[in-house]
């Protein structure tokens, strides 16, 4: 009997990727595949699966957000995920599969066949015991990270370490697996998600304004408002930033142009 599988990830390459080396698996069958959680959710109540492969940071909900609001039995889960040090941190702690991105192949096979043999030799009341225990670890953490920004950002470069005040960040761009955080005098590049740095951030000084940018509000130096209704900001270097409509009316709002 083949084990029925669901892919959740917002990036249409991974999703096709994870697909391609599922396929080579005998004892695997997709059984859907979606970039959003909100049609992830819908589809995994409905279908039941017995296994997952779910990206951590996705465009409406985390992967986390989705295993919480299950109606159904807890399918076995692997977490795919660009780097999070807090939830992979978490991960270690209760002993859960894990795929850091870009995908290596050999421990991709190495994590399915775990899980296969999970499945079959029934342990599933000892990783529902896991899971549980791990989602609300992750939930409580989270609480606790947001309540505070750091003081300094440290960004490897080389063989040395930058530290970066987050005052001195003008904005920041995603840039596949990696970010691009930009200063008045300088471009940093870091492996981590949008997500995780902006969980990082003081919410008073940032704002993301679409999935592939955040934003410090003292380095807007001008609205423009484009054609049908679309809006850009143009930042201290002069470089324009499309603001998305999914995130318009929170941005409208930290500005003070909309009540």
């Amino acid at each position: 009997m083949r084990l029925t599988s669901i892919i959740v990830d917002d990036e249409p390459l991974a999703r096709k990727l994870i697909a391609n080396l599922l396929e080579t698996i005998s004892e695997i069958e997709i059984v859907g595949q979606y970039g959003t959680g909100k049609e992830a959710l819908l589809a995994i109540n409905r279908q039941m699966p017995d296994m997952l492969f779910v990206d951590i940071q996705l465009k409406d909900m985390t992967g986390f957000d989705i295993l919480q609001r299950l109606k159904i039995k807890m399918p076995l889960v692997i977490f795919v995920t660009a780097f999070d040090s807090y939830a992979i941190e978490a991960f270690n702690i209760f002993a859960f599969d894990y795929l850091l991105k870009p995908i290596v192949e050999k421990r991709f096979y190495q994590s399915v066949y775990r899980a296969v043999e999970t499945f079959r030799s029934q342990n599933s009341q000892d990783f529902d015991g896991k899971m549980s225990k791990l989602l609300s670890h992750i939930q409580e953490g989270q609480i606790e990270k947001v309540e505070g920004a750091p003081s300094r950002i440290p960004i490897p470069s080389g063989n040395k370490t930058v530290f970066v005040k987050p005052a001195d960040i003008s904005y920041i761009l995603a840039s596949n697996y990696y970010i691009e955080v930009y200063t008045k005098e300088n471009k940093h590049l870091l492996r981590t998600s949008m997500y995780s740095i902006m969980n990082e951030l003081d919410s008073n000084l940032f704002i993301r304004i679409h999935r592939s940018s955040i934003i410090n509000i003292g380095a807007v130096e001008e609205l423009l408002n484009s054609g049908f209704g679309e809006i850009d900001v143009k930042m201290h270097d002069d470089k324009k930033l499309r603001v998305s409509r999914g995130y318009r009316q929170e941005f409208l709002l930290k500005m003070g142009l909309k009540k």
